[in-house]
């Protein structure tokens, strides 16, 4: 055991003092000790009960004769966080999540990690940890959030943030903005559509990394803590067979997570955190494997922002063990790839079936044929951007309009709710990259609003920044490379013509050669907007989107 080396021998005394001192008998440290990050904390629904979830695990590893021991980790609110300085710390807090559980880990010579996590970071940050670290884990996460209800149809966060917009455009009355804001999110949970966390969540059944359930099962439902305390109990089964995430996290597994994302239409913050755990586990994700699996995985399973379905939806219709079991009647996975329940990924999903097939549509009857996410590129993104073509109307994947320029998420937002931006209009939010923003702010807020005023299906938004999971619309994120860096996108003039295709996936700049050769000598990077603390480090060291944003030197 890894453990001993913190409780055997005589000149570990110290240690085992320090051991007894927390309550511990001699017996427990006899067994095992399985460190269980925790990432609960009071102002993120999605963490607020992940105590329980804790209590669930521990329980499991105490029943299969293991000795747990919690620590706690960060997670931000990325909803809380949206729209102002805030929002340049979720994406950065990825790595502080990946460094905290590493540095309990080794510190303290765990034998094996149950990782809680639920929101957006906390996800992929501790799937980072777990491919760095090697230790025999299983990932639990919180769970859903039920959708909520409002004028006899369900509603999400997504409906709040739209509803800013319709009162913006006289739709609707504060007191309805005030109704809204208080019936979409009943209660704890991750936000209940195929949003960033909860598509990485189940994205983890994909790789093999998280247990069946995982992703869909809501927070309330008492089927969470059953799956935790299985958590609990299967990593004392993975520490006895030493099956360790370098045996699951391989090429094949990222290839069946990129699989599922196209299928459901996940988020396109995916093409961040997938590159960024294949890069812990040294494997290389490019975006060309995300156009490859794009162009034949067909798109099974429509959500919100896509449609008016909810992950309560998903899990009730089989989960996602029911979309993988469609896929593969295609051959679209491998099959024979070990997941962390002690089976192969074809024998977890032998039993999927689905349950309501206007959730989930068989493989040969799609929603439509290719996934739903797709990576443009042309003379504005050379090394890519990338667009949740599942979210967007079908009026807009060929769309050419003049650019409408703002350096900054907030000019952006004053312009379309002060009524600045008309249909056909293409904005332009940038410095807002990796470095530019620093931390990739996600523009929720400019997506939905323009969605509230009823421009949804008649503007394009493109950004050198990311979306959340929740927009939906023409909105083109990740442009690469920034404008921090160089990239075209910093060259965009006012009025300039930009034509977006979509089914052909390019995104062009309509000025010739010789212009953008002339801007580009004039062009001059703006000052930093931070100087000083961690995400003045995170500055320095964080590399481009198209490579996951992560950090140089790792």
């Amino acid at each position: 055991m890894i453990s001993n080396h913190i409780k055997k021998g005589l000149e570990r005394a110290p240690h085992r003092s320090l051991l007894y001192a927390l309550g511990l008998t001699a017996e427990e440290l006899e067994r095992p000790l399985v460190g269980i990050a925790n990432s609960q904390n009071e102002i993120v629904p999605g963490h607020l009960y992940l105590d329980r979830i804790a209590e669930a695990v521990k329980a499991g590893v105490r029943m299969a004769g293991g000795t747990p021991i919690e620590f706690h980790t960060i997670s931000i609110c990325d909803g809380i966080a949206m729209g102002h300085r805030g929002m340049t710390y979720p994406l950065a807090s990825r790595e502080l999540i990946a460094d905290s559980v590493e540095a309990m880990a080794v510190a303290h010579q765990f034998d094996g990690l149950v990782l809680i996590p639920s929101c957006d970071k906390s996800v992929p940050g501790m799937l980072m940890a777990a491919a760095r670290l090697n230790l025999p884990a299983v990932v639990i996460s919180g769970g859903p959030m039920l959708a909520g209800r409002y004028a006899g149809e369900d509603a999400d966060l997504n409906t709040v943030f739209e509803a800013v917009g319709q009162l913006a455009a006289g739709e609707i009355s504060e007191a309805e903005l005030t109704a809204i804001e208080q019936a979409v999110c009943p209660g704890c949970g991750s936000c209940s559509g195929m949003f960033t966390a909860n598509t990485m969540n189940c994205l983890s059944e994909a790789l093999g990394i998280a247990l069946p359930g995982n992703g869909t099962i809501p927070a309330v439902d008492a089927d969470r803590i059953r799956l935790g305390k299985w958590a609990g109990q299967q990593v004392m089964a993975l520490i006895e067979m030493d099956l360790r995430p370098e045996h699951i996290l391989t090429r094949a597994a990222f290839e069946n997570a990129i699989t599922l994302d196209m299928a459901v239409g996940g988020s396109t913050n995916t093409v961040l955190h997938l590159p960024a755990i294949a890069h812990e586990a040294e494997i290389e994700l490019p975006l060309e494997l995300f156009d490859e699996l794009s162009a034949r995985i067909p798109y099974l399973a429509r959500l919100s922002p896509a449609g008016p379905l909810h992950m309560q939806d998903l899990n009730e219709a089989g989960g996602v063990s029911a979309v993988l079991k469609e896929l593969s009647k295609r051959d679209l996975l491998h099959l024979n790839q070990p997941t962390v329940t002690g089976r192969t990924l074809g024998e977890s999903i032998a039993s999927g079936k689905i349950l309501r097939p206007e959730v989930i549509h068989p493989v040969d009857d799609p929603i439509a044929p290719t996934g739903g996410i797709a990576i443009l590129r042309g003379n504005l993104a050379p090394d890519g951007a990338v667009v949740k073509a599942a979210a967007v109307a079908p009026e807009m994947m060929v769309h050419e309009g003049p650019a409408r320029v703002f350096d900054g998420e907030e000019e952006a937002v004053r312009a379309i709710l002060e009524g600045d931006i008309r249909a056909g209009d293409v904005v332009v939010i940038r410095c807002e990259g990796p470095k530019g923003g620093p931390g990739m702010r996600e523009m929720l807020i400019p997506t939905s609003a323009i969605t509230g005023m009823g421009l949804g299906d008649k503007v394009a938004l493109l950004t050198d920044g990311r979306f959340s999971g929740a927009s939906r619309g023409a909105a083109i994120g990740h442009i690469s490379p920034e404008a921090m860096e160089g990239g075209a996108i910093g060259l965009v003039k006012e009025g300039d013509r930009i034509l977006i295709d979509i089914p052909s996936k390019r995104l062009t700049l309509l000025v010739s050669d010789e212009e953008l050769s002339l801007r580009r000598a004039r062009w001059q990077p703006a000052p930093p907007r931070v100087t000083k603390g961690y995400l003045a480090r995170y500055m320095a060291l964080v590399t481009s989107a198209s490579t996951g944003a992560v950090l140089k030197g790792e």
